[in-house]
């Protein structure tokens, strides 16, 4: 397969953009004028910002529930901590099937 950098000879690529003028019809000696480069623009529709003010307020909020963490973690580790294993086993089938939906 043939690189693209050999087809141009390792050469720089010019990418000033010239415009030839004729000065009259008898005498065709052109000369060269430099444009300036153009520049992209992007403007967001306001449902685009929109969601993404909502996804920076989404990621300045905590992601669990630090009380109720805290909560489980003091019932550990004074022992009262039980597992309900019938409503684990519930659970762990309802997000299976939520992952067979997608």
């Amino acid at each position: 397969m043939t690189n693209i950098d050999h087809l141009r000879g390792g050469q720089p690529l010019n990418t000033a953009r010239t415009v030839n003028h004729t000065k009259t019809a008898t005498t065709n000696t052109p000369s060269t004028t430099t444009i300036e480069p153009q520049h992209d623009a992007v403007s967001l529709s306001s449902q685009g910002k929109a969601v993404g003010q909502i996804h920076q307020q989404l990621a300045a909020e905590t992601s669990f529930d630090a009380a109720k963490v805290a909560e489980i973690k003091q019932a550990i580790a004074n022992g009262s901590y039980t597992i309900d294993a019938d409503k684990l086993a519930n659970n762990i089938i309802k997000f299976e099937d939520e992952l067979n939906d997608l």
